[in-house]
């Protein structure tokens, strides 16, 4: 089976979109384009739904009945319950709520291992634990590829440890991590697991059952839908926890790590992401399927595609002398995330160059700062960040390698 692509890309505005002709999108690690159904959903609930959901009149109870579905659909696609799905303002904003509320479950002196791979949002919330008792441990990455290794997270657990915090994968270096092995070692060390999926949802998202982390989290923005975070959080750790919410929430699991309250239109329009799913797995798929086997496949579709794009760009990229690939050099083990350094021009000349070419990447350290300092990477300018999604062109490949050619 092989992604029909003009059919997906129809499933995006922007694609047609006049002003961004002849544009080629390789940022999708900062956002992705959304779907027309995630807008049509959140056009129509500002239009019809705008009220204050769960009131006993019809605009309310729908809006009510909207939120609601996302919950369910979005647990029923990662494999999980409802009541485990929380949506926050931001994953930077959900981290710092969950180190507030997971602080009282432990006491000064125990530890909590942070890996130095991670973009910021999954390390400096746990961090700041270090002003309130809580002992950081770092595990660092390898200064040539910028791996994390298992055999250093064995040697850095004790019988203190109480978290390990990590991501999927790296949203500068690309790399994937084991996380179903990491949650396995850290559960027989009697310590809970958070994992950012933030880099690594956009591209599959993943079976949370299957994963066994006890925490898991990504961003809606950079999977076709709102500027929302999603946290999946175990029910039974979430009872544990401090609530964070107002006094009488205390026990309402939806609201104790949810502070700042819900954004009513965008929770209700995320159903519009499992819209988007549920469109791309019928045009591809005859086979009547459950959400998280309609998932599965659809993983396998969108992979297959990134990899056949990804191997045509790092053939490209190890053919030339002129630049350093940050972590892996092949497409095994890795999503479609690929940061450069240009070795005989600035980092400004040559994103220059590429811009002119109607190409729009990133540049800078993306607030993977530790990953970039361990590797001894200057954070002034950073790197150059290529990351492109299931709905990229081979056209689009092209028009990059043509550009960097060109840039270089």
């Amino acid at each position: 089976m092989k992604l029909d692509l003009s059919f997906v890309r129809a499933q995006f505005p922007a694609f047609e979109e006049p002003s961004l002709q002849g544009w080629a999108f390789f940022e999708n690690a900062g956002g992705s384009y959304p779907c027309i159904q995630f807008i049509n959903r959140l056009t129509s609930f500002y239009l019809k739904n705008k009220v204050q959901p769960y009131y006993p009149f019809p605009a309310s109870m729908l809006a009510g009945e909207l939120m609601d579905e996302s919950y369910k659909r979005m647990a029923e696609y990662l494999n999980v319950e409802a009541s485990e799905i929380h949506f926050g303002p931001s994953t930077t904003q959900n981290v710092y709520v969950l180190a507030n509320a997971m602080r009282p479950m432990w006491i000064d002196g125990d530890e909590i291992i942070v890996s130095c791979q991670d973009h910021e949002a999954n390390a400096g919330a746990w961090r700041r634990l270090a002003d309130r008792g809580i002992k950081i441990v770092e595990w660092h990455v390898d200064k040539e590829k910028g791996l994390l290794s298992l055999e250093d997270l064995d040697g850095l657990f004790s019988n203190r440890t109480r978290l390990v915090a990590f991501p999927h994968c790296s949203n500068v270096i690309g790399h994937v991590n084991p996380v179903k092995e990491i949650s396995q070692k850290a559960h027989s060390h009697g310590a809970l697991c958070a994992v950012d999926g933030v880099a690594y949802a956009p591209h599959s998202f993943p079976d949370l059952k299957a994963l066994g982390a006890d925490i898991y989290l990504f961003s809606l923005y950079k999977t076709f839908g709102p500027h929302l975070g999603l946290m999946y959080v175990k029910h039974e750790l979430i009872e544990k926890m401090e609530n964070q919410s107002h006094f009488f929430k205390e026990g309402i699991t939806r609201s104790m790590i949810t502070p700042a309250g819900p954004d009513h239109a965008q929770i209700g329009s995320v159903s519009g992401i499992l819209d988007y799913f549920d469109t791309i797995y019928e045009h591809h798929f005859d086979e009547q399927a459950v959400p998280s086997q309609r998932n599965s496949a659809l993983n396998r579709l969108f992979r297959e595609q990134e990899k056949t794009l990804l191997e045509r760009l790092l053939e490209f990229l190890r053919s030339r002398d002129e630049l350093q690939i940050l972590g892996p050099h092949k497409t095994d083990g890795r999503v479609p995330t690929v940061s450069i350094l240009p070795l005989n021009k600035s980092l400004e000349e040559v994103y220059a160059t590429l811009t002119q070419h109607k190409l729009m990447l990133g540049m800078g350290d993306f607030y993977a700062v530790r990953p970039l300092m361990d590797m001894g990477v200057p954070l002034e300018p950073g790197v150059l960040r290529m990351s492109f999604l299931h709905y990229t062109s081979m056209e689009d490949i092209d028009q990059l390698i043509a550009g960097l050619k060109s840039a270089l």
